[in-house]
């Protein structure tokens, strides 16, 4: 098997993100872009490639169309690259509202990410590994790092947030009991990146992992990157139930259960062990009718990730 090729990578033209078949019919009217696209402020982080702070869609951020910025579609080519320190700021600011508005050591949580530079890619600007972080990808093995202030805080949440008792006990056992062989995968990444980078992205992250599991130093660190469940921590739009006495005489078309504000998240709920939807305090200046913004959690088997994969790919070259 290959080992460890670079990570830099050539992207392939934009097409629009692609979540459920509801919101790829709305997003086709953005599909006369032909080229990799972003938007850069003039205002402020120039410098280093920064565009929009949030890692959220662009429909959830507040005050963007009337804060007196102008901005310009710039063409630029994306590549993958280790984590290095000098990406801190980069990766806290798209940890902003992770784990929704509660206070907790999202600069611990940074480093983390940071000091695993074995597994994990940042996305930066081909040919300019200084540039701004775009987005980023790891797996973090709870078992390592259960001392860790920002793992104690994220388990806390999780199990605040549970609702549901079946899925409570589920959460429970992945958190207390099975620690050692679950990952945590953390992607997080600015609305406009485009679709095309997915594949890749995840192609490295897994493949790292594989290899880790042979080329870690020593046996106890291959050992922690041999996961048998990933845990994620994601957002999506739930459809609102109604009551049916209320509802207009006309009636509405048929509507999505969900729609997925990240594309992968699609295939991992499709594909996931368990899942449990809770609520935001954390709430967009757009809304979508019907729809409400939740948080999400899914277990998914590691036996999953090639079908995963497969899938991944099969989406992105249908939008």
């Amino acid at each position: 098997m290959p080992r460890r090729p670079t990570k830099r990578r050539q992207i392939l033209g934009t097409r629009p993100l692609t979540f459920s078949p509801f919101a790829r019919t709305s997003c086709m009217a953005r599909n006369h872009i032909l080229k990799t696209k972003i938007m850069k402020s003039h205002s402020k982080h120039e410098g280093n490639g920064f565009i929009r702070k949030s890692p959220e869609p662009q429909s959830e951020s507040s005050g963007s169309s009337s804060s007196g910025e102008e901005f310009e579609e710039v063409q630029a080519d994306f590549a993958f690259f280790d984590p290095k320190p000098d990406d801190f700021h980069g990766v806290r600011t798209l940890l902003q509202n992770y784990l929704d508005k509660i206070r907790w050591d999202d600069i611990g949580f940074s480093e983390l990410i940071l000091g695993q530079t074995t597994v994990g890619s940042v996305v930066k600007i081909e040919g300019d590994e200084d540039s701004g972080v775009f987005g980023f990808i790891t797996a973090l093995n709870l078992e390592r790092y259960k001392d860790s202030k920002s793992i104690m805080d994220l388990k806390q949440y999780l199990l605040k947030v549970c609702k549901d008792n079946e899925r409570e006990n589920d959460l429970k056992r992945l958190l207390e009991e099975q620690t050692s062989s679950v990952g945590l995968i953390v992607s997080q990444r600015l609305v406009n990146l485009p679709p095309q980078l997915l594949p890749p992205l995840y192609d490295a992250l897994f493949d790292e992992i594989s290899w880790a599991t042979e080329d870690e130093p020593t046996k106890e660190l291959q050992d922690s990157f041999r996961f048998k469940l990933y845990i994620l921590i994601s957002k999506i739009y739930k459809l609102k139930t109604t009551n049916s006495k209320k509802t207009n005489r006309k009636k509405k078309p048929i509507q999505e259960s969900f729609i997925y504000v990240k594309a992968e998240d699609e295939i991992f709920h499709k594909l996931c062990l368990w899942s449990f939807c809770f609520p935001l305090h954390t709430q967009t200046a757009s809304k979508v009718e019907d729809y409400e913004l939740m948080g999400i959690v899914m277990a998914v088997e590691a036996s999953k990730i090639p079908t995963f994969r497969n899938e991944l790919k099969g989406l992105i070259s249908e939008s």
